[in-house]
């Protein structure tokens, strides 16, 4: 079972896009573009969609709370950091690129890490790959591939770890990647973001990404 008390909700309607509050979200909310069916969350974010403050692409997407709805952020020496999930990418866009989970900088349009499936129509297969803020002031992420040939419509999982120490490490469909963190990310307040972040705002209104989650939590391990 996922548990929405440790999130709020992003959907691509409104101007800036609107936010479900973690209470509202815990009393099942739902809407054509996030539901939860079961065990199962499902995320829609059509190209068409309208956009969060100063971003470029349309989300339906959960970003870390606390359970009172105030928003959760945190540094990484105080703890290890997890963001674990199991999905399936039902459908891309045109770019072929959804994000599908992130560690985000508070405050700011650049986060550390983005999680991103990247599909291609060629192969009809897509990458995993992680595209990670080696510094806080770095203006274009650097681009690591992590899994390669992973299938539309087919379950992978996915790891994000960050710890106390700085390293951090992405899991994806069973191929690993880690690096060691900058120190100048110390002081930056940080917090996990998942679900469906469409690369694309062009196209038609039945043009988007979609995912479904049927596994997805955080963890935030203090260690004396």
């Amino acid at each position: 079972m996922i548990d929405l008390s440790t999130w709020n909700l992003s959907i691509p309607v409104g101007s800036p896009a609107k936010t479900i509050e973690t209470p509202v979200l815990m009393k099942g909310y739902k809407d054509k573009y996030f539901r939860k069916d079961g065990s199962k969350l499902y995320f829609w974010a059509p190209v068409t969609g309208s956009t969060t403050e100063s971003a470029k692409y349309p989300r339906s997407e959960l970003r870390e709370t606390y359970a009172d709805g105030s928003l959760r952020n945190w540094k990484y020496p105080e703890a290890d950091n997890y963001l674990r999930a199991k999905l399936t990418v039902t459908e891309v866009p045109s770019s072929g690129k959804v994000v599908i989970g992130q560690i985000h900088q508070y405050g700011t349009n650049d986060p550390l890490l983005k999680v991103e499936y990247q599909y291609m129509d060629s192969h009809r297969l897509g990458n995993i790959v992680a595209k990670l803020r080696k510094t806080p002031s770095q203006d274009d992420p650097t681009v690591i591939t992590i899994a390669e040939q992973v299938p539309l419509n087919q379950p992978f999982s996915y790891i994000i770890t960050l710890t106390k120490g700085g390293k951090l490490s992405v899991l994806a469909a069973n191929y690993g990647w880690n690096t060691e963190l900058s120190s100048k990310w110390k002081e930056k307040p940080l917090y996990f973001k998942a679900g469906v972040y469409t690369q694309d705002h062009t196209g038609y209104s039945s043009e988007g990404g979609r995912v479904v989650f049927e596994n997805l939590s955080i963890s935030h391990k203090h260690k004396s």
